[in-house]
């Protein structure tokens, strides 16, 4: 017998609903998100020395991330308010792929979980980097947006297979 698959924030009529979580339990809940900014070499050199005239990206786009994180149910209609606990935005310049990896972890003690908050963290901090940077390379690219682990909740333990480079 196959199990029927619903979408969660659908009701029985098929209208968008927010999730009841008042019966889940409250446990540790974290999550991990990633994501890729590719450039030119020349903008990934601009960075690198620090000679972006809007200033400081890695600074101004992890901080950037983090507002992104406590911002996201005001953004995404269906998602909870959570008091987030713990919110780290990391980002890893490598010039042999002119590319930033992001990598954002949000924690909570709650009752529902915090992929979207780690999620947004890492697609405000890809934009933020394209806009700082968009006057000298307008063919950035921001790629491989995805969760790449989660823990806490019924659902259990997640982690994604490493995408090759």
């Amino acid at each position: 017998m196959t199990k029927e698959v619903r979408l969660s924030h659908i009701d029985a009529d098929g209208k968008a609903a927010m999730v009841d979580v008042s019966d889940k339990d409250i446990t540790n809940r974290v999550a991990t998100a990633g994501g890729t900014v590719l450039m030119d070499a020349q903008t990934m050199q601009l960075i690198q020395d620090g000679g972006v005239k809007k200033g400081d990206v890695l600074s101004v786009a992890r901080l950037a991330g983090i507002i992104g994180a406590k911002k996201t149910p005001e953004l995404i209609p269906l998602c909870h308010p959570l008091a987030l606990q713990k919110i780290d935005v990391d980002m890893t310049l490598d010039p042999k792929r002119n590319a930033i990896d992001i990598k954002a972890t949000c924690k909570v003690v709650g009752q529902t979980g915090v992929e979207m908050e780690a999620l947004m963290a890492v697609s405000i901090a890809a934009l933020t980097i394209y806009d700082m940077c968009k006057a000298v390379d307008r063919t950035m690219r921001l790629t491989d947006i995805r969760l790449l682990a989660k823990s806490g909740g019924k659902s259990g333990e997640f982690e994604a297979e490493e995408l090759a480079k």
